[in-house]
């Protein structure tokens, strides 16, 4: 019996076939094709790892440019708030490693809140993926493969950041949400599009899109952020009231009641003064009533009722009675009056 007959062709004919034919994969012993192999790609098991795994990769890649933005950004929102009482950081002691100390426990704190949104967004993407059969999946990974769908998503989505810059500005109030979209999307159409079309066509003009969009991110969050802390910043100068934001992002919310060493006299009429911090051997102190910075001597000062965040609810440092100090330093004077009248 010949070869033919046994293999039902020639050995080097079957694999000059099968090499050549898409169509052809493997051989078995009978000479009948197997068809090619699945593409990984196109599987369940490997949608569903890309679409969690590969998010969380991606989300990674994304937090070391925020970070640098965010980490820049609170930098300048520390001097706005410092310049709503007329000093800078310098001024009051808070030097760069200070500074540097409180904004990594400010970007701790930013991470950990981030974290929380983003494991609800990781379940919410697998729970879509799976009610879709994969087909969100490959939807994604179609519009990524296409370079004018993927840049036109991140040129919108760098262009929408804008608008912390624009709110920072005070230009964006009493805007309605179309007027968001139409400049963002203007914004991104003009910068961003035709160089993020460019930068798809390569892997590594990919991952510097991926940065770019990332560090544009955390300006778009950092000059919100900016806007939340001048806006707390001025809500304390102008009545004292505390705010939540501005102890987070390091500044300190302490009031005392100042008076002379040598003489033992009260300063500013006993009114709780805000302690903006000490440089050089004097103090910074900030009186709300008089909406007035000024600096004396640390040796000629003696503090007393030293307090972080008035607990009162209508607390005002404009209005003398609502604060605790005041009420503490009257009572022992009016209480012996009271008792012998």
């Amino acid at each position: 019996m010949s070869l033919i007959d046994v293999d039902g062709g020639s050995g080097l004919q079957g694999k000059h076939h099968a090499g050549t034919n898409p169509n052809f994969g493997t051989e078995t012993d009978a000479g009948r094709p197997v068809p090619p192999a699945a593409n990984p790609q196109d599987s369940d098991e490997t949608g569903d790892g890309e679409g969690v795994l590969s998010l969380l990769e991606k989300a990674g890649s994304l937090v070391l440019p925020i970070g640098i933005a965010l980490y820049a950004l609170l930098h300048l929102g520390i001097e706005q708030v410092y310049g709503q009482f007329n000093v800078t950081p310098e001024q009051v002691g808070v030097d760069q490693s200070i500074l540097f100390g409180r904004l990594v426990g400010s970007i701790i704190l930013l991470i950990l809140a981030g974290a929380l949104l983003l494991g609800p967004v990781v379940a919410i993407g697998w729970l879509i993926h799976k009610a879709s059969f994969g087909h969100a999946a490959r939807l994604v990974r179609a519009v990524r493969r296409r370079p004018w769908a993927a840049g036109a998503l991140g040129a919108v989505w760098c262009g929408a950041t804008y608008w912390g810059f624009i709110g920072f500005l005070g230009l964006a109030e009493s805007v309605s949400a179309v007027s968001i979209v139409l400049v963002a999307t203007a914004i991104g159409v003009l910068a961003f599009l035709v160089p993020f079309r460019l930068l798809r066509s390569r892997p590594l003009g990919r991952a510097g899109m991926k940065v770019v969009v990332g560090a544009f991110t955390g300006i778009g969050l950092g000059f919100a952020l900016i806007g939340s802390m001048e806006s707390s910043a001025r809500e304390l100068a102008e009545s004292g009231r505390p705010s939540i934001l501005l102890p987070f992002v390091g500044f300190q919310d302490q009031w005392v009641v100042a008076s002379q060493r040598e003489k033992g006299t009260v300063l500013r009429d006993g009114r709780p003064l805000l302690l903006l911090g000490e440089s050089n051997g004097v103090y910074a102190l900030y009186d709300c009533a008089q909406q007035e910075t000024f600096r004396i001597s640390m040796e000629a000062t003696v503090l007393s009722q030293l307090q972080f965040t008035p607990e009162t609810e209508d607390f005002d440092c404009r209005n003398p009675q609502t604060a605790p100090q005041a009420t503490q330093e009257t009572t022992p004077e009016t209480t012996p009056e009271a008792t012998t009248s």
